[in-house]
């Protein structure tokens, strides 16, 4: 927020302040001058947090799905969750389901009854309270008269804080509304903001500091074209590449009109080769999409973007470092974190996803497909396609192409069968998003055409049906990921067992029951490093032999074997890092299944798995563990004593609906602790005062359920504030 200490006063005042009744604030400005930023930390503010009892945040791209939108302000709210039956028949999951089939059948209006209850539950559940809403990158009038009937006007403070580029837009939203402008930054500070992100509070060298202010004044006065530059800075701190990156600038923005994208495009000029497919591949993602990493980082080893490391490290290990480069070069933007401070999910700016377009089909590297593809069209290797309104013209299908990736569908289904067998070399066929992509092929589980199975060179398959995958899964000999999303809970599909003959698989993410191998087969699945989600799996020596290599594992149970346990005892053998156990809440004797955990873990969750609290004591002497997740009364018992010795690297916490009312611990008890987040602790007498003082502690979280455990946690905040330690954070949401 360097030069906007004014501009955030400001826009607090006006939400804190001025008139109770609902106002709409509105900031204008061009794209790249922070709008969004200075949006985003009055949304984070302490003073905003303790002021509105909700804040929703909602981002509008040029083409946003306005039933997607509200039910994403439903779950927020908790009013909504995939596993809660909290509007009886139509709970998220089959609204999302039926808005999907209605578009997919060309039926222009929605639902009138589906649409009024997702209305009038958003307006329910916001009467009464002080609410803040934030409408980010607002494009035409019409959007306003999309959401304006939610928000009801109970006098009571609540406001609507709306980012555009377009001032016509603020002044349809409320003609009497004072709009805030951004400016863009003068000289000095733009130059304050260069050096801050190059040299954080370090100063500037003597000999950096004329050609680094020419720099910042070169950028016009445009934030991100300074948070940009400054990404390339901080490379090389040399006064020689300095004066480079100085003349680059100079020349490329001289007397020109698209002065900002210039500036843009000296980062994508700059990235080294390895980065650059990495960077242009996001172009391919929809307008204001948040990246999930996970996602990412299949398709970069997919497509071959990710070179073997000399050090040994994985493909996933050699991404991240590849997408904390692009980071730290700002060229993208940071979502959301895991608990352990690996990036979650990550966006990009809409300037530098155009200049990835533009530079991509320059460099025929991809192309993004919106409506139709012309008879004959030359098309690149990779195709991402927002919606297609035909079947793939026949000038296609003599074509290269190897990634065909579908990121939302509109229309009606394609004829993708007959199209498929066109595609010999094909890599890559995402289709999560692409709803109900393969209907016309049967029924609600339908099966994949055939043609699938003879794309011998297939590495990444993703799709969004609970669809049958047949014997001819073997045919697939160079496939990594197999993705299935599922759109119901409990609806597992069983794999046959010939999946144990697909031998680069890598990541298997099927909601499954997985079948044990066949007696006398041979191969195993050595690359095999993720498996989720399992169902009632039998850790038999055999299952184990067959994953050798495995790291991440979510398997869930429900089903009760009266003759015979699951064996989890042979999960110590494992060397995993991650692992999810999930028990059904109806299971009848959790005490006998008796899970041994291996010593290489990082990360434990266990939900609903009813474990004594005195058993604790196993999971704190794993050495390496960091993240810890009890949910859904993962343990049971008024009691929980820790022990010093034990936890020795846990950094994360969270005890999320436990019936633990006393809870004994000393600071030493959780020597490297960063993060404590309590939820639905509804009879927790209070948190020990030892936590408080644990060296590393960086946050605590605590919901309003137990106004007891609130009261703790700002009374440890201002003793630590009390003792200097002004670095511990509490936040308080909503239970």
């Amino acid at each position: 927020m360097v030069g906007f200490d004014g501009d955030l006063l400001k826009i607090k005042t006006r939400l804190c302040g001025e008139s109770s009744k609902l106002r709409v604030v509105p900031i204008v400005g061009m794209a790249g001058i922070g709008k969004t930023t200075l949006a985003r930390n009055v949304y984070d503010d302490s003073l905003i947090r303790e002021h509105f009892h909700i804040r929703l945040w909602v981002t509008l791209s040029q083409d946003y799905s306005f039933e997607l939108i509200v039910l994403g302000l439903l779950v927020s709210m908790k009013v909504l969750s995939p596993e809660n039956e909290a509007m009886k028949e139509h709970n998220a999951v089959e609204m999302v389901d039926r808005i999907k089939s209605l578009k997919n059948h060309n039926v222009e209006e929605l639902d009138a009854k589906i649409k009024s209850m997702l209305e009038h539950n958003v307006y329910k559940n916001l009467k009464g309270k002080r609410y803040l809403i934030v409408l980010d990158d607002v494009w035409r009038k019409s959007d306003w008269d999309d959401f304006k009937t939610m928000f009801p006007d109970d006098g009571n403070g609540s406001r609507i804080l709306l980012t555009t580029r377009l001032s016509d837009v603020t002044s349809y939203t409320n003609p009497f509304s004072l709009l805030h402008e951004m400016q863009l930054m003068d000289e000095d500070e733009s130059w304050n903001l260069l050096r801050q992100k190059v040299f954080k509070q370090d100063p500037c060298p003597n000999e950096l500091w004329y050609v680094g202010k020419m720099i910042a004044r070169s950028c016009k006065g445009l934030p991100l074209a300074i948070v940009v530059i400054s990404g390339l800075l901080v490379v090389d701190q040399t006064a020689g590449a300095w004066w480079n990156i100085a003349t680059n600038v100079i020349s490329t923005i001289s007397g020109k009109d698209d002065q900002i994208d210039k500036i843009l495009s000296l980062s994508y000029t700059n990235l080294p080769h390895h980065l650059r497919p990495c960077f242009l591949y996001l172009g391919g993602f929809p307008e204001d999409h948040e990246v999930r990493v996970s996602k990412v980082v299949k398709l970069w080893a997919a497509e071959g973007f990710l070179k073997p490391s000399d050090s040994g490290k994985s493909f996933e290990e050699t991404a991240e470092e590849y997408l904390e480069d692009l980071v730290k070069r700002n060229l993208v933007l940071v979502s959301k974190r895991k608990s352990d401070g690996r990036i979650k999910s990550f966006s990009i700016h809409d300037l530098m996803r155009n200049m990835c377009i533009r530079k991509a089909r320059e460099e025929k590297f991809f192309l993004n497909v919106s409506g139709f593809l012309q008879q004959g069209m030359k098309i690149p290797r990779r195709l991402c396609i927002a919606h297609l309104e035909q079947d793939f013209p026949k000038g296609t299908y003599d074509s290269n192409i190897h990634t065909v990736i579908v990121l939302q569908y509109r229309q009606r289904p394609l004829d993708t069968g007959s199209s498929l067998r066109y595609f010999r070399l094909l890599r890559i066929l995402d289709l999560r998003d692409a709803y109900d992509f393969f209907h016309k092929f049967g029924n609600p589980s339908p099966s994949l055409p055939a043609e699938v199975f003879e794309l011998f060179h297939l590495r990444y398959l993703a799709l969004d049906h609970s669809i049958l995958i047949p014997a001819a899964i073997e045919n697939l000999r160079n496939l990594q990921t197999l993705i299935i999303a599922v759109k119901r809970y409990g609806n597992f599909i069983p794999l046959p067992v010939e999946i144990w003959r697909v031998p680069q698989l890598r990541h298997l993410l099927v909601y499954c029951h997985l079948l044990p191998p066949q007696k006398g087969l041979t191969s195993i699945l050595e690359n095999l490093h993720t498996l989720s989600i399992a169902r009632d799996i039998v850790w038999s020596d055999k299952i184990l032999q067959m994953m050798p290599n495995l790291k991440k594992l979510t398997i869930w149970y429900d089903k009760w074997r009266r003759h015979e346990d699951y064996e989890l005892h042979n999960l110590k053998y494992l060397q995993l890092e991650k692992l999810q156990l999930k028990l059904h809440r109806g299971f009848p004797c959790p005490e006998k299944l008796n899970p041994a955990f291996p010593r290489t873990l990082r990360k434990l969750s266990l939900i609903g798995w009813k474990l004594p609290w005195k058993n604790m004591t196993i999971i704190g002497s794993l050495p390496n563990l960091e993240v810890l997740k009890l949910r859904d009364n993962a343990c049971l018992g008024d009691t929980w004593e820790t022990n010093e010795g034990e936890f020795c690297q846990l950094k994360f916490l969270l005890i999320d609906a436990t019936d633990l009312q006393d809870w004994i611990a000393e600071s030493n008890h959780f020597p490297r602790l960063k993060c404590l987040v309590l939820h639905h602790c509804r009879y927790l007498t209070g948190i020990p005062d030892g936590i408080g003082e644990i060296p590393t502690l960086e946050l605590i979280e605590v919901d309003d359920v137990n106004t007891s455990l609130v009261d703790m946690a700002k009374r440890i905040q201002v003793d630590q504030q009390d003792c200097g330690n002004d670095a511990l954070q509490v936040r308080f949401v909503r239970g």
